[in-house]
């Protein structure tokens, strides 16, 4: 049991709640498992809860306000990070569904299949990421299913996809997690039609597998109508609408006008019931008797509910109507006819391994009710968010590619009301943007005080514990030990120096044990140590905007990279820790002209300059001009009063690079402001919003809101890390 869960159990126990199912497999977990996956790098469960760092959520940006108390949330991060946050907000009563029960009712993940190891490409393109294969992908995965599981309500549900080379060791890894009694379903899609695969079957399903957390969990059962190929298969009978004369119908031969479609349903008894062995209007019954008693007999056959065939050695059944059974036929756990995204599709977002709304509708309906809280921890394109959004279900997304955060975005300002993204328009409910352990420095610092001293305890790990040694306040602890946030903006200009921790030590350094941690802003230090040693006291500096003391993690802290070509856009991520935004410095050139050969005029941006660096201790493998780009994504109609991106194109660096580092596309797509965002290995962004007229003569094309912009031609720009621009003619 881990110290977290102890002092949880005490909690529970001191406030006279009663205690969940859950906690039986804490309290007497089994002395031995029948079986277990093993191998290379595998961790324990406590271990893995209990070193997970919670980072805080940074609100960026909020969309659609009403004032209502419960926002969805899109979170870019690490979603093992961010999912250890959202489980202390569990615990805080703060993430409840719409009846009031904590934890989230449902849970679908689609994670990174692990396949990309036939990826051929040199050491540098590989490099901007981490691929975790095989052993890797397990542990990788098993970690994120230990804290979903926590995570989930008590009559919560999980939904896993994964294709064939990974499902059947994250089945057994499930059975571990959930307990293999929690298993309730293993699901085939097709997910595409019959191929040929040379020297093998053709290989055209995904597999999911359902696991519960407890012993009950929603189940509204999904129904589908009937295929033309089952209602001529089963569907045999028609009789006429007086119900005196039937015939059988031929294979594909349709019923005679008004006249009714009927199938035979079983009506012997399953075990001997003397009481229901009886003849009837000459008709023998089966060996164990009729399936009702003479009364119920004669009232079915009143009704017109009986199929008598016409020779007397035949049996009677019961019909079943084809009308009672169109759209309630039960779903089985083959999912035939959920068709994968066409190129056409008018919900097709153009991100690699987009789901089907469709096959997001069915699994939601089912698992979950309206005003539930659906988490998708890899929510790539969006559509587990978007469907829970025409469902009436609360919803969580989170990704660590920033085009995947654009693509939902944009997504949730398109939707329409119905599955495929059909229908009138839908306005989505409130939802925030949010950061997790990639932070904008400049607002955190002008945080109120109880917020920004939330924020720091959190964002190292520290528990908020408010407590006088010495007569000093000190704010929380870590690690048992005590931990002072500095007030930056109560004693602005004020500078922490040895001096400041002389005075403390002298003040309580007998009580306050081996360590004591001060958080603060990083300019407010005044020695650049990452600690000072007191007599028996280390005195650490946690600096904010960066500071990691390698004493305090097991592991270096590792940003998330961004992938630089559509094929590495799912590669699995692994990231620890925290960063702070760094807009990368840039230098463009935009111009417009007609290749040679070509009939339509292009505009272009030229990347002359593209420099970033992460502040995360890792080594720097790519530190050349523009070889930390991973993309440039465009809004060729950008919105100035609206101030939202809505994202049209992305182009990956290694095209960009292709094409002699420009970004080109066709001029008449320029209206009155087009906006880019360069995106750097690391997340970070720089913004530039440019004038049609600065890409020169070229006529901007028809979807101009406002007036022509003026002639003005600028072809240089700069955007500093200020986000400033020094232009040249």
């Amino acid at each position: 049991m881990t110290p977290e869960q102890r002092q949880r159990l005490l909690e529970i126990l001191a406030s006279g709640e009663e205690l969940s199912p859950e906690w039986s497999r804490i309290l007497f977990p089994p002395e031995k498992r029948e079986y277990e996956l093993v191998y290379h790098g595998k961790e324990r469960e406590e271990d893995i809860i209990a070193n997970t760092l919670a980072v805080p959520l940074q609100p960026v940006r909020t969309f659609n306000k009403n004032g209502v108390e419960w926002h969805n949330k899109l979170i870019f991060g690490d979603n093992l990070q961010a999912m250890k946050t959202l489980l202390e907000m569990k615990r805080r009563g703060e993430l409840c569904n719409a009846d009031g029960t904590p934890g989230v009712r449902l849970v679908y993940i689609d994670p990174p299949f692990a396949t990309k190891q036939e990826f051929r490409g040199s050491q540098d393109q590989k490099a901007y990421q981490d691929k975790v294969v095989g052993a890797q992908f397990v542990e990788f995965t098993r970690r994120r299913l230990i804290l979903l599981r926590e995570l989930l309500a008590d009559d919560g549900c999980l939904y896993l996809h994964l294709d064939v080379k990974k499902i059947h060791y994250l089945k057994v890894v499930l059975d571990e997690v959930f307990g293999e009694g929690c298993f309730v379903n293993e699901i085939i899609w097709q997910r595409t039609a019959s191929h040929n695969d040379p020297g093998r079957y053709g290989c055209v399903h995904d597999t999911l597998v359902l696991y519960r957390k407890g012993s009950s969990y929603i189940w509204n059962s999904p129904k589908t109508e009937q295929t033309q190929d089952y209602i001529d298969k089963f569907f045999v009978y028609a009789e006429s609408p007086d119900k005196t004369s039937w015939i059988r119908l031929k294979k594909g031969e349709n019923a005679p006008s008004s006249w009714e479609r009927y199938r035979l349903g079983n009506f012997a008894s399953p075990h001997p019931r003397p009481n229901l062995t009886y003849d009837y209007k000459g008709y023998k019954p089966p060996a164990n008797g009729w399936k009702v008693n003479i009364d119920r007999m004669r009232q079915m056959d009143e009704e017109g509910l009986l199929h008598f065939p016409s020779d007397k050695d035949g049996r009677i059944q019961s019909k079943q109507y084809l009308r009672d059974t169109l759209g309630n036929k039960a779903v089985s756990d083959v999912w035939l006819g959920i068709s994968p995204l066409q190129a056409q599709s008018s919900e097709k977002q153009h991100y690699p391994t987009q789901k089907p709304e469709q096959l997001l509708e069915r699994i939601i309906f089912a698992s979950s009710n309206p005003g539930d809280i659906i988490l998708d921890a890899f929510t790539g394109s969006g559509t587990t968010c978007a469907v829970a959004e025409k469902l009436s279900r609360r919803w969580i997304g989170i990704d660590c590619g920033k085009l995947a955060i654009y693509t939902v975005q944009k997504r949730l300002f398109n939707l329409k009301a119905n599955i495929g993204n059909k229908g009138a328009a839908l306005k989505a409910k409130p939802f925030t943007l949010y950061n997790a352990g990639l932070y904008d420095f400049g607002r955190l610092k002008d945080l109120p005080w109880d917020d920004w001293r939330s924020f720091a305890l959190t964002l190292f790990g520290c528990q908020d514990a408010p407590q006088r040694i010495g007569g000093i306040q000190f704010d929380g602890t870590l690690k048992a030990c005590p931990v002072q946030v500095f007030d930056h903006r109560k004693q602005a200009g004020a500078t922490i120096t040895e001096d400041t921790l002389r005075s403390i030590h002298e003040a309580a350094g007998a009580k306050i044990g081996t360590r004591m941690f001060i958080i603060a802003p990083a300019m407010a230090f005044g020695f650049q140590q990452d600690y000072i040693q007191i007599g028996e006291v280390r005195y650490y500096a946690l600096r904010v905007p960066y500071s990691i003391i390698h004493e305090l993690h097991q592991r270096d802290f590792l940003a998330l990279k961004q992938p630089t070509d559509e094929m590495a856009v799912n590669n699995t991520v692994d990231a620890v820790g925290f960063d702070f935004i760094r807009t990368p410095e840039l230098e463009y050139t935009v111009g417009c002209g007609k290749p040679e050969g070509e009939l339509l005029e292009e505009a272009f941006i030229r990347i002359d300059s593209f420099h970033s660096e992460a502040v995360v201790r890792e080594p720097m493998q790519k530190r050349g001009n523009r070889e930390t780009l991973s993309m440039v994504m465009l809004d060729y109609d950008y919105d100035a009063a609206a101030d939202v991106f809505d994202l049209d194109e992305v182009f990956y660096a290694n095209a960009i690079e292709a094409a002699g580092w420009e970004v080109r596309f066709p001029a008449n797509r320029l209206t009155n402001k087009l906006m880019a965002v360069f995106v750097d290995i690391y997340g970070n962004e720089a913004r530039v919003v440019i004038s049609a007229s600065e890409f020169g003569p070229a006529k901007p094309g028809k979807r101009v809101r406002t007036a022509k912009p003026d002639a003005a031609k600028v072809t240089k720009a700069k955007a500093t890390p200020a986000k400033t621009k020094s232009r040249k003619k």
